[in-house]
């Protein structure tokens, strides 16, 4: 499966590989925003292993591991400039300490943290860069846009756009050359079916984080998992309600109960059916779901030869699954 993009007339596999994990631990003050302790040589060794099975599309940030994931895209994707990378600005970082310091909007600064971001990449042009914050208003991400619009002038990123979940933020700057991708959370339990159909009003790539609800949609998490206190999955988060307690939250674990056989129908894994979910209700977008290991690269690009869910499928997962009306826009 194969999804178009306009970054340079690229065409790119219809699923990505989500980095966030694979910057390990980092910290927001004592509260971890990171997926806890990782291995750089198995991080290394899950870089090439998605390469080698046909993605091209890192999804990254400066804030993930505070530059330490971008640091190891660099180092095993410097030779590889068909693979496109994506990442992230507007959250101060601090790499000494590991810890992100806020939300950051002064130009100088956006450029300062971009052209560092440059050095740990190992590109001259990074080919989509992102507003990372969701909590921006309009407004406040005025200024970050200024600078990704003239870096796009300037030749140094081929696109930009915004990690939102609201659709007015997502229309916002879509009308400035260079605009090309809304990056918005999305799965079988949160439909995301506003910020959507916002995405394919303005014609921007999208680019689906939270494929997997956390990893609720992984395999392997059951009701009795208990996340480590370093994982940001231990945060009491509203924005973020997959787990309670370092638990899956029940009532995630109830729906998954009724539509797992769904999900895993035609002899598909779960992460398989839970990606296959989302090409089937959001035709051409691109999930960028977590992979740290190369066992979780072998089982997610499984799904490019499997496809879309049937659609006698999805309409059977429609009425066994008991979704709540989305409401109004919240991050996610």
């Amino acid at each position: 499966m194969h999804s178009t993009t306009d970054w340079n007339e690229t065409s790119l596999p219809a699923l990505g590989m989500g980095c966030w994990a694979i910057g390990g631990p980092f910290f927001a003050g004592d509260d971890p925003v990171g997926w806890g302790a990782s291995d750089d040589d198995t991080s290394r060794t899950t870089i090439h292993a998605a390469y080698d099975a046909g993605l091209r599309l890192f999804d990254t940030a400066q804030a993930y591991g505070t530059g330490h994931s971008e640091s190891l895209l660099g180092e095993v994707l410097a030779d590889k400039p068909e693979a496109r990378i994506v990442t992230k600005v507007g959250i101060g970082i601090d790499p000494a300490t590991r810890q992100i310091t806020g939300l950051v909007t002064d130009p100088a600064a956006i450029r300062a943290a971009f052209e560092e971001s440059r050095k740990r990449l190992r590109r001259d042009v990074i080919d989509l860069a992102l507003v990372h914050p969701n909590e921006f208003s309009v407004a406040e991400a005025a200024p970050v846009f200024d600078v990704l619009g003239d870096l796009h002038a300037r030749g140094q990123i081929r696109a930009f756009g915004w990690s939102t979940d609201f659709p007015d933020k997502a229309r916002a700057y879509a009308d400035r050359a260079g605009f090309g991708a809304v990056e918005y959370a999305a799965n079988v339990f949160f439909a995301g079916e506003q910020i959507s159909a916002a995405v394919a009003h303005i014609k921007a790539t999208a680019l689906i984080r939270s494929p997997l609800a956390m990893g609720l949609l992984g395999g392997r998490i059951t009701p009795d998992t208990e996340v480590p206190k370093d994982d940001v999955r231990a945060r009491e988060n509203d924005n973020m309600d997959w787990f309670t307690g370092r638990r899956m939250t029940p009532h995630y674990a109830r729906r998954l109960d009724a539509i797992r056989s769904c999900l895993t129908v035609g002899g598909r894994t779960l992460a398989q059916g839970a990606i296959g979910w989302l090409w089937a209700r959001h035709a051409g977008a691109i999930p960028v779901p977590g992979m740290r290991t190369p066992q979780q690269v072998a089982d997610l690009c499984g799904a490019l030869s499997l496809g879309p869910l049937p659609a006698n499928t999805m309409a059977e997962i429609e009425r066994l699954i008991e979704r709540p009306p989305e409401g109004p826009p919240r991050p996610r």
